[in-house]
């Protein structure tokens, strides 16, 4: 029976726990008259079936299995179970020790772990040398009683390497924040080229404006003296200067008194 709760425990969609069913609506009223009768309000420690000796209905399970988890309890113990796994409080990352290994670098982070890494991997080169040498060791008897040498070493090798892991992992964070740090500065450079493009280009269209505008300034110059020429013409052309013919005296004082 065990088994089956554990295998579905570990079920992808696990199904509602059993015990749902107790939650009735009489096992509620059970559980809070029990409640009131308890002393101290101790749940546990209480014997429901003299509590509740005037009820027929009493089960035969502890009612206190309905009362909700204790928060305190969960914050004193700082993780809880859910379908089989247990989650913290606190996202942290276990370290190597708390996750029962052998931890051979300092568990402080404020500590600088670079000589260990190093004396660590010094040990691993070593260890990997004498590993090969006990290869070359003829293998023992059936009935030796002792750990072969090359075994011993496999093992060392393995502590070790679960240290370079677990100290690399705990480095996550501070990678994460640098590989964020350096993004951010990326962004901020690119909208810096963005923005001296932009004002480039406004810088170009100021320029462009500027030559349109004394090149309309000249059309109009030029526009207006064409203008005046054509009115002076004009006017010369309407005189009453004869067309053919000589010009007399009088022909000539009279045309200047009309452009008087």
């Amino acid at each position: 029976m065990e088994e089956e709760e554990e295998a579905e425990l570990r079920n992808p969609f696990p199904s509602p726990p059993s015990h749902y069913t107790k939650y009735t609506a009489r096992n509620l009223e059970l559980l809070e008259l029990l409640r009131e009768r308890a002393p101290d309000g101790a749940l546990p420690a209480a014997d429901q079936y003299t509590l509740l000796a005037d009820q027929n209905d009493v089960p035969e399970w502890p009612l206190a299995q309905l009362e909700p988890p204790r928060v305190d309890w969960i914050l004193e113990e700082g993780s809880y179970t859910v379908f089989g796994d247990t989650w913290f409080i606190k996202e942290t990352i276990p370290s190597l020790e708390e996750l029962g290994g052998h931890q051979l670098y300092p568990a402080d982070p404020s500590i600088d772990r670079r000589p260990a890494l190093l004396t660590i991997t010094r040990s691993l080169l070593v260890t990997y040398s004498r590993l090969l040498s006990a290869l070359l060791v003829p293998p023992p008897t059936p009935s030796a009683q002792f750990q072969p040498e090359w075994q011993r070493q496999v093992e060392w090798i393995t502590v070790m390497a679960q240290n370079v892991m677990a100290a690399a992992n705990d480095l996550r964070p501070v990678q994460a924040r640098a590989n964020l740090e350096l993004m951010m500065r990326r962004q901020l450079e690119l909208r810096r080229e963005e923005t001296q493009e932009i004002h480039a280009k406004c810088d170009g269209l100021e320029v462009k404006l500027a030559e349109m505008r004394e090149a309309v300034a000249a059309l109009k110059g030029e526009k207006s003296v064409d203008t005046a020429e054509g009115i002076l013409t004009d006017d010369m052309m309407d005189t009453n200067v004869p067309d053919s013919g000589e010009l007399t005296m009088d022909d000539v004082l009279q045309w200047a008194e009309e452009l008087g």
